[in-house]
């Protein structure tokens, strides 16, 4: 009996990041008709340091838009914000800053993880535990893998892992070949936010760059990011 063939590969999501602000009032004016405007499935809320209480401000001018438009809000660390902000989830980096997290954010709540450096600790995310593993983002020092060493990395794990993938894009055409490599998901930042024609022309650029790697692509197992 031949084998079922497997089933086509969903188009991959976009997962965007905020840039890290001291007010976010203008950027929240405008969010929601951003996120009409391409299919984001999650976005990720970057926070400069602050007392608790202006973090929670911040968190809570951008959180009416994001999860009204149906994506996840995520914030980046700041693990014991989370649920007093009515976020979705958080994003940690580095394992141990996931195990430390993993108690307070599950089951309820999503917990991505990066900062993976080896295939052996985007292994030991899999199983702790992690909702998704980002592969590709720059470390503190600004300094990221090449753009195929990351498509490799997504184009691995998206062969043998269940957990959905994620690939952090720095321009359209990376968002073009992490999409082509098996990422379920692109991260995007700067390179939203820089385009001098505005974010909503970057987004759908992004946007369509990623349809273009997905038809480009063979199929593998759907991936979605957790509720």
């Amino acid at each position: 009996m031949a084998a079922k063939p497997a089933p086509p590969r969903p188009v991959p999501r976009l997962y965007l990041a905020m840039p890290a602000m001291d007010d976010p009032a203008p950027l929240a004016a405008n969010l929601a008709g951003l996120l009409a405007g391409a299919d984001v499935a999650a976005v990720l809320v970057r926070l400069k340091p602050a007392d608790p209480r202006g973090m929670l401000t911040r968190i809570k001018a951008l959180a009416p838009a994001v999860q009204q438009s149906g994506a996840a809000l995520l914030i980046d660390g700041n693990v014991d914000l989370v649920a007093r902000a009515g976020a979705d989830g958080a994003h940690l980096t580095g394992i141990e800053a996931l195990q430390e997290a993993l108690p307070t954010l599950k089951p309820d709540r999503i917990a991505g993880v990066g900062g993976l450096i080896t295939r052996h600790d985007s292994m030991t995310a899999g199983e702790a535990g992690a909702d998704y593993v980002l592969f590709g983002e720059p470390d503190r020092h600004g300094n990221r893998p090449s753009a195929e060493a990351i498509a490799e990395r997504l184009q691995w794990w998206a062969e043998l892992f269940e957990p959905p993938c994620v690939g952090f894009a720095a321009t359209f055409d990376e968002a073009r070949a992490f999409a082509a490599a098996g990422a379920d998901f692109v991260l995007v930042d700067e390179v939203i936010w820089n385009d001098p024609r505005g974010a909503a022309a970057a987004l759908m650029d992004a946007q369509q760059a990623i349809r273009q790697g997905h038809a480009m692509s063979g199929t593998r197992r759907p991936g979605m990011m957790p509720a």
